[in-house]
């Protein structure tokens, strides 16, 4: 009966102990994962990141072409304007001028 007892005590042990040791390999092992979530995690932030980045300063470049696009041809614009005022003034004045001399010769004709 002695025998009995101890042997019981003994297998109880055993599997004491070796259900003590799973349970840490399994939390090691559960631990290791959350690291490597964790890590997969902000790796992936970082990477939002970039492409975040790289996405504004493609914005950035895109506004600032089409920002001195718009002011070559506001400019070229109002070069054609000027050209056309000039080009209008110097008629007018031409015009006036013809007109005055025809009526100085219809004046001095007279």
């Amino acid at each position: 009966m002695k025998k009995l007892i101890l042997s019981t005590v003994v297998l109880l042990a055993l599997s004491l102990s070796f259900t003590s040791c799973r349970d840490t390999k399994k939390t090691e092992e559960a631990k290791d994962a959350v690291e490597q979530a964790v890590e997969e995690a902000g790796e992936a932030a970082e990477e939002a990141a970039a492409t975040v980045e790289e996405a504004v300063e493609g914005a950035v470049e895109n506004a600032t072409e089409a920002a001195e696009g718009v002011v070559e041809q506001a400019t070229e614009a109002a070069e054609g304007a000027v050209k056309e005022a000039t080009d209008a003034a110097t008629e007018a004045v031409e015009d006036a001028a013809n007109a005055a001399s025809n009526k100085l010769k219809e004046v001095g004709g007279h």
